[in-house]
């Protein structure tokens, strides 16, 4: 391998771990899954940064990945049941601050899955924000996460402490 083709191997391998940014906006930590891979549905995750002096907001998400992509949150129902439902005004993200999309809270959503998630692939989602613009993101697919969203041989963390000793998957 010529030093010219190892150099642009090593920036491609490095790409993804880079922050993408738009604007005061900055995504961090990004990953896609499906729950199997016969899913018709799936999921994007991702801190969401801003280092600006005034909030912005996160209001679509596009992607040829699925016929319809939305921006969804967990709420419980009348009966404590918890169900996915869109949140069609977006998501603030505080000056100075950041909001996190996460497992079981929000996050964007791929409805009606055009191809299969598979581990190691990548997703091309276009983030549209309220004062920011546009931000394509290269997502990557990584469905070992646990159900925090670390990966599966992450350490534990002071605060994975539960009850019985630290949080673990399937615990």
């Amino acid at each position: 391998m010529s030093p010219r083709t190892l150099l642009l191997a090593t920036a491609l391998a490095l790409a993804p771990a880079l922050p993408a940014l738009a604007g005061d906006i900055e995504v961090q930590d990004p990953y896609a899954r499906a729950s199997t891979m016969m899913s018709k549905s799936g999921a994007a995750f991702m801190v969401l940064v801003n280092t600006g002096a005034e909030e912005d907001r996160l209001v679509s998400a596009a992607s040829d990945v699925a016929e319809r992509v939305e921006l969804h949150t967990h709420e419980a129902d009348a009966n404590g049941v918890m169900r996915m439902v869109e949140v069609e005004e977006g998501f603030a993200i505080p000056a100075g601050g950041s909001h996190a999309l996460k497992r079981g809270a929000d996050h964007v959503m791929f409805l009606g899955l055009t191809r299969p998630l598979a581990q190691g692939d990548s997703v091309t989602v276009t983030l549209t924000f309220e004062k920011a613009g546009e931000m394509v993101v290269e997502i990557p697919v990584d469905m070992t996460r646990d159900a925090m969203g670390r990966p599966v041989d992450a350490p534990m963390q002071g605060g994975d402490m539960g009850p019985g000793g630290p949080m673990r998957p399937g615990n």
